[in-house]
């Protein structure tokens, strides 16, 4: 059982890079600061992409973008911390 905590816990914390990856990249490409015509840069960004627009997705449809600025990846982030904390609160204590 310590074992599946574990790698719950590292899915939560590579996806919450994936987000957080995502953002930037996306920034990036809206200032035009990498070139999206580089295939290991476009690559990079289809994969992120398609790694966190399905949850993206779902929050833009409750929350939608303010005055231009789309809050859904921070709200992602709030909920993949939350979710992860349960993790531990509910799980942790009992494995270690």
């Amino acid at each position: 059982m310590k074992s599946v905590f574990i790698l719950l816990d590292s899915l939560f914390q590579l996806y919450l890079w994936v987000v957080i990856t995502n953002a930037i990249l996306s920034w990036l490409v809206a200032f035009n600061i990498i070139n999206t015509s580089n295939q290991f840069v476009f690559r990079l960004i289809e994969l992120s992409y398609n790694l966190t627009e399905p949850l993206l997705r779902r929050i833009r449809n409750v929350v939608p973008i303010i005055a231009g600025i789309d809050f859904s990846p921070v709200i992602l982030i709030l909920v993949l911390i939350f979710l992860r904390n349960l993790l531990f609160e509910f799980f942790a204590p009992s494995l270690f």
